[in-house]
């Protein structure tokens, strides 16, 4: 297509083939295999000159509209390749998200005005590659993927519950004291998490909650409310702790902090957008 709009705009086969270092013939048979394609003539020559058919008229306007096109996004891809823009399809956990990586983004965007930013909370494991994300939070030991992963601060738990609750139910001092208590309970837990793994960690009985619910939101407001006691994120009771509408309980009995990290696929030379967002994410919420 190139050497054709450059035969129609040069007027001739030998000022194409010498724009494009080839041989005349060369340029002939790339013609003539785009008219065996089209099923037509696109020139008629003469020993004098050459024309194009109504068919070439047609053709030359396509071409020309196409290759601007084309041009047009090798430029674009050049310049995302060159500075840190575009849109970025980021996924994290519920609570994480909402309390600590939210904020995070409105500076970052600050920072990067180019830089546009999709957030999508949910506490289901996402699949980066599969759901076309570009970057991943994740909590919990990592799986060998082949995907980049960069270390984060550990994510941290907390017990608490509110001075009402503590004062009409008792503080308990050990995990044995927790067996007359309403531990409320979140439904995402698996196996190794929550009321269950400490409860056998410390070989005691956990009475289960009336209330379970798969949102640590939903679990924070029963603490505040006198409900129960909350085992959840640091980041999501520690606000409400410092203030004193919740006291911390079990501090030397706390589950053992998740590791965390940031993965994002493995490039060679990942668009600047990426390389920005991660050594921003780094120096926000690197591990210590």
């Amino acid at each position: 297509m190139e050497l054709f709009v450059a035969v129609v705009e040069k007027g001739s086969f030998t000022a194409a083939a010498d724009a494009y270092r080839l041989s005349q013939p060369m340029v002939g048979k790339h013609i003539a295999a785009l008219e065996a394609r089209l099923g037509g003539k696109l020139l008629v020559r003469t020993t004098r000159r050459q024309q194009l058919t109504e068919l070439g008229r047609y053709y030359y306007q396509r071409c020309r509209a196409i290759l601007a096109e084309l041009a047009a996004a090798e430029d674009a891809a050049a310049l995302l390749r060159e500075q840190p823009r575009g849109v970025l399809r980021v996924n994290a956990s519920v609570t994480f998200g909402t309390l600590r990586l939210a904020p995070l983004l409105a500076e970052f965007m600050a920072l990067y005005p180019e830089i546009g930013v999709e957030l999508e909370l949910s506490d289901q494991l996402a699949d980066l590659v599969a759901d076309g994300y570009d970057a991943v939070f994740r909590i919990g030991h990592l799986a060998d993927s082949g995907l980049v992963a960069r270390r984060l601060r550990p994510y941290r738990m907390m017990i608490a519950a509110s001075p009402d609750y503590l004062a009409r139910r008792g503080r308990p001092e050990s995990p044995a004291d927790l067996a007359g208590h309403d531990c409320l309970g979140f439904s995402r837990w698996r196996r190794d998490d929550g009321w269950e793994a400490l409860a056998r960690r410390h070989g005691v009985q956990i009475q289960a909650s009336r209330f379970q619910c798969n949102q640590g939101q939903a679990l924070r407001q029963l603490a505040l409310a006198g409900a129960g006691i909350a085992l959840q994120a640091e980041a999501l009771l520690a606000e409400d702790v410092a203030a004193g509408r919740l006291a911390s309980l079990l501090e030397g009995y706390l589950p053992d902090p998740k590791p965390m990290h940031l993965i994002y696929p493995a490039d060679r030379q990942p668009l600047p957008k990426l390389r920005a967002f991660s050594a921003f994410i780094v120096e926000r919420l690197g591990a210590l």
